[in-house]
């Protein structure tokens, strides 16, 4: 077993993290229910997947964790507060969410979009200052984007931008990190490399860890946790051993398959056969 051909998530992190709960979530829009009735924890120091179809729910969690949505019934708690009832500022020096897409912002350079991560901290003028800080300097390095720094973004490689858009989100230095699809779009050698980086750091700083993927083999491989939502509600939970199932692919993912392991890993991995029907009481698209 050699590192360049495994890696596998780490389990111990030094500092602990902070812990999220989800009580009893409710969230929709009229006629369209997103979650409902969503009971969840996610201990301080955990590194967990969240999977599903599309329209389960996964993002909109993600954004209420971030206390950007609000539930309409039940409640999430971070470190035990509500995100939702922080001022944006105050909610940003707690949890770092990084969105599936951002626009591009022409001519900006890797140095003055990290920066931008530096919101909750320094405030917009000291944000725009010139003159990097310490935090800055430590998210550059620890993504390995530091000799890029006054590169235009807009000249980057898709795999290269998601790095540096990680490093703006390490920027705002909180303990809880949200990626909504962080692989979207990027070939595999730049999946595994934002993935190995996801793990390595989430180590090295104490981070808690959520990550939305579509793809059942990274989650199963880098999460120690994963847990699947099915029409708003959670469906399994619990080590990537235990939820990756055949039954779980067919009445969550709407594939018939196999599930095997790694032979040196040892992790679940997934061969798909067809797709199927999944019989479901809230099809969002």
């Amino acid at each position: 077993m050699t590192e360049s051909r495994l890696h596998l998530p780490e389990t111990s992190v030094p500092g602990g993290g902070t812990d999220i709960a989800v009580e009893d979530v409710h969230f929709g829009y009229p006629g369209r229910p997103v979650l409902r009735g969503v009971d969840l924890r996610i201990g301080a120091g955990e590194l967990v997947a969240l999977i599903g179809l599309n329209g389960c729910g996964k993002s909109t969690l993600l954004r209420l964790a971030a206390g950007l949505l609000r539930p309409s019934a039940g409640r999430v708690l971070l470190g035990g507060d509500d995100p939702a009832r922080l001022s944006r500022r105050a909610a940003a020096r707690r949890v770092a969410l990084l969105h599936q897409s951002a626009p591009a912002v022409p001519g900006m350079t890797v140095r003055q979009l990290v920066r931008q991560g530096r919101y909750a901290a320094r405030g917009p003028l000291g944000m725009l200052r010139e003159g990097d800080d310490a935090v800055c300097r430590r998210a550059l390095a620890d993504v390995g984007v530091a000799d890029w720094a006054d590169r235009p973004v807009d000249s980057l490689s898709g795999g290269e931008r998601q790095r540096v858009r990680l490093a703006m989100a390490l920027a705002q230095d909180t303990r809880v990190l949200l990626l909504d699809e962080p692989t979207t779009y990027l070939d595999l050698r730049h999946q595994l490399e934002v993935l190995r980086t996801v793990v390595r750091l989430r180590v090295e700083r104490g981070l808690t860890v959520v990550m939305v993927l579509h793809d059942l083999a990274h989650a199963a491989r880098f999460a120690e946790r994963l847990v699947a939502l099915r029409d708003g509600r959670v469906a399994a939970d619990g080590p990537p051993a235990e939820v990756v199932t055949p039954e779980l692919l067919a009445d969550v993912l709407g594939v018939a398959g196999r599930v095997g392991r790694d032979p040196e890993g040892g992790w679940p991995v997934c061969y798909p056969d067809h797709p199927i029907a999944v019989e479901s009481d809230n099809r969002f698209q």
